[in-house]
């Protein structure tokens, strides 16, 4: 398992602005990645009231699963690799979590043996060092929903922040508050259940 602190400012976009951003860092198809986002919590959603989520990602034919925990700065990252197997049987609630991150799930008060598999979110994802940071462009499909998204990660908040407004202003994008995706992904479920 490793563990990284995430600093990330995250903006959504239209679909224009998703093109301008494209065409302005030159970016074809073949930029982008496919990954799928598999979401985890129990039936009451114990993680989310933490402030914490649990995913599994497909990524390039390989599965990470990870633990966003909140951190004073950001997001506390914990990743631990899976392979398929292992992958599936969580996918498919045949198997209750194990290892590292399970420990930390228990250590939040929260019992993996309540955990579920919530659905899945579909990405194309293009990356691209920008300044100090990696600049991710997103583009999303869940529930029904396709939305576009622009992300920032970087190594120190200030700095970071004052580029991101920066590249904004420079690209006619207004600033909007935007929460990450697993919490779109939950809105949308709830939408639809009710």
């Amino acid at each position: 398992m490793n563990q990284n602190l995430e600093i990330e400012f995250k903006n959504m976009l239209t679909k224009e602005e998703f093109m301008r951003i494209t065409n302005h860092f030159q970016l074809s198809e073949e930029h982008f990645i496919t990954q799928e986002n598999h979401y985890f919590d129990t039936p009451s959603f114990s993680l989310k009231e933490k402030g914490s989520a649990l995913r599994i990602r497909k990524k390039k034919g390989c599965y990470e699963m990870t633990l966003k925990q909140p951190h004073p700065n950001g997001l506390l990252e914990s990743n631990e690799r899976l392979d398929e197997e292992k992958a599936l049987s969580y996918l498919h609630n045949k198997q209750k979590l194990s290892g590292k991150i399970s420990e930390l799930i228990e250590n939040m008060g929260v019992s993996v043996q309540d955990i579920i598999f919530f659905g899945t979110l579909t990405t194309k994802r293009a990356e691209i060092q920008y300044r100090n940071g990696l600049l991710v462009v997103d583009h999303s499909f869940y529930l029904g929903v396709e939305d576009f998204e622009l992300e920032y990660e970087v190594p120190d908040e200030k700095k970071g922040y004052e580029d991101f407004l920066n590249l904004l202003k420079e690209l006619h994008i207004p600033l909007r508050t935007t929460e990450n995706k697993i919490k779109r992904f939950y809105k949308q479920k709830f939408k639809l259940e009710k």
